[in-house]
């Protein structure tokens, strides 16, 4: 017999979902029976075709939502909640990488200041009201309230060179995940990461693409190649399904092989 992933209508809120990594795992979300709210910016027809591939108002829905502070992740939880009425699945997927490299003595306060408020401030305003809704929803049948993963990446566990801003909130990503594992799985809530390496994405292109970055960033990749978006969400995917019911604060690397740490 086949083995399901199945999330037959379970609610997920996914962010930076009209793109990338995020409008994979929005697809195979809907696939396993998932209904989904995500998360764009400013690529609005991207994600009004994408919500009407997967099944329109019934079944998705895209929120524009900027993200930047607690309060804006709030508001995000709180719209997806009043959409489908409950939230069994948050996926912490948006963030900005800054592609020009900017040295620590010559990087801009500012450019700091935006990449913790994106990658982090929101994150926390979006954690925070989704344990608070799954705190008031009755457990499964495996004592599960619900499901949380958050996006990290290899330069969370190695660095990156010029581009400390983006490798500092990736770190947070994972203590985050370790720190929430311990204070909510006896509550029911299942808080794991996915920390990604180099992924073909429209973020990534440029470096991938570049002549010179591109054969040094393949040559560290065991594999050869970067990810698909599609290889990315499929561990996102596992993570929030009964066959994940054991795992918590766990920081599943999907990279090719280039960082063996976890």
């Amino acid at each position: 017999m086949a083995v399901a992933l199945s999330l037959h209508n379970k609610v997920a809120l996914i962010t930076g979902g009209s793109r990338g990594i995020g409008a994979a795992a929005v697809r195979l979300f809907h696939q396993a029976g998932a209904r989904i709210v995500f998360s764009y910016l400013q690529a609005r027809s991207q994600a009004e075709a994408l919500a009407a591939e997967c099944g329109g108002p019934e079944r998705c829905i895209a929120v524009q939502q900027e993200l930047r502070t607690p309060a804006d992740g709030h508001a995000l939880v709180s719209a997806a909640v009043s959409a489908f009425g409950s939230l069994e699945i948050l996926v912490a997927n948006h963030g900005v990488w800054p592609a020009q490299d900017a040295p620590i003595a010559e990087m801009a306060e500012s450019q700091w200041r935006n990449t913790l408020q994106v990658n982090l401030d929101s994150v926390f305003g979006l954690v925070q009201a989704a344990v608070a809704q799954m705190d008031r929803q009755t457990a499964d049948a495996h004592g599960v309230t619900g499901h949380i993963v958050l996006v990290s990446s290899t330069a969370g566990q190695r660095g990156e060179a010029n581009h400390a801003d983006y490798a500092v909130t990736k770190g947070a990503i994972i203590s985050l995940t370790k720190s929430l594992s311990s204070e909510l799985a006896p509550r029911g809530i299942r808080v794991n990461c996915v920390a990604p390496g180099w992924v073909a994405t429209e973020m990534s292109a440029a470096a991938l693409n570049n002549k010179t970055s591109g054969i040094s960033i393949l040559s560290a990749i065991p594999v050869g190649r970067a990810a698909t978006p599609e290889e990315i969400a499929g561990p996102i995917l596992f993570l929030c399904t009964p066959h994940a019911g054991f795992i918590s604060g766990e920081v599943m690397n999907v990279n090719g092989g280039a960082v063996l740490v976890g």
